[in-house]
């Protein structure tokens, strides 16, 4: 796995993961939906933790910026 995500992009990703793991465990978001939410959040975290989004290798895209 090439790292393909810049560090803009990784520190958006945890932070939306974080309030999205908020608002379930605090009950905001619940349900179907909350469960979504929360898979989504950890699907954020791993990708940001690993530098690598399998999403952008179809589309080419690639933010982060080469040494």
């Amino acid at each position: 796995m090439k790292k393909n995500m810049g560090i803009v992009d990784r520190s958006l990703r945890i932070i939306v993961a974080a309030v999205l793991a908020v608002l379930y465990f605090t009950g905001t978001v619940s349900g179907t939906l909350g469960i979504v939410l929360l898979v989504v959040a950890i699907v954020f975290l791993l990708t940001s933790i690993f530098s690598f989004c399998p999403m952008y290798l179809p589309l080419g895209l690639k933010t982060k910026k080469d040494s």
